[in-house]
């Protein structure tokens, strides 16, 4: 009942959108390319691929490593990552990473925060909202709710992010606040979107990272706060 309240009430914001490929990209442009990964991930981590119509890959083809509490993902196909033990309660709270984009990619590819996650094994059934830049200086937010992704704000440039540079690196700090009144979104300490929290209902569930296909990025200072 939560997750079908939630879905509701964002329906109210959302942009829907035709096809998940549209939401990825244009996967068809860019396909997904297989990365030479281990097929393990570090301790208590999780994985769920995005449904994908043009590929048939697992965990196999990504790589997911960690070291000293830096985490360094190539993919592969897009998917989203968290543990059990990473979970938000419906009240107020912050969750914050830094990402470093390592090269750029054929196509512009996102990465951020996922909260609010339900089900995130179920194809069907799961649920997350998600907050993402990539390589230029643009951020999305979108809400996926079992085969469906929902735009909540489309592809916006703020001048908060930081654009990759000639060598295609680039670093962001991605801060997702959950207020009384709202969610709030920022870049580098700086608001770039905010969103009703009375529009969002429920935001209790996991938390953790997003990671698009076919990117390259590093993921420090992963951290909750409870308010």
């Amino acid at each position: 009942m939560r997750s079908a309240v939630f879905v509701a009430t964002l329906m109210a914001l959302a942009t829907p959108l035709a096809a998940t490929a549209a939401a990825q990209g244009g996967m068809k442009a860019d396909p997904t390319a297989s990365v030479a990964g281990s097929g393990q991930l570090p301790g208590g981590w999780h994985v769920f691929l995005d449904p994908n119509r043009y590929d048939k890959m697992t965990v196999k083809d990504l790589s997911f490593t960690e070291s000293g509490g830096t985490f360094h993902v190539t993919t592969g196909p897009a998917g989203v990552y968290w543990t059990d033990r990473d979970v938000a309660p419906n009240g107020t709270y912050t969750v914050t990473a830094s990402f470093t984009q390592l090269k750029a990619p054929r196509h512009p590819e996102a990465y951020g925060l996922m909260v609010a996650g339900r089900d995130l094994m179920d194809a069907q059934k799961q649920s997350y909202l998600y907050f993402e830049v990539h390589g230029t200086d643009e951020f999305l937010i979108n809400h996926r709710a079992g085969m469906d992704v929902h735009k909540l704000v489309n592809w916006t440039a703020h001048p908060a992010i930081h654009a990759k540079d000639a060598a295609g690196k680039a670093t962001n700090l991605l801060t997702i606040a959950v207020a009384a009144d709202s969610a709030r979104f920022l870049v580098n300490g700086v608001q770039v979107a905010a969103l009703s929290r009375s529009a969002l209902g429920d935001v209790s569930g996991a938390y953790g990272l997003r990671v698009n296909h076919n990117t390259d990025v590093q993921i420090g200072d992963l951290k909750f706060t409870k308010k």
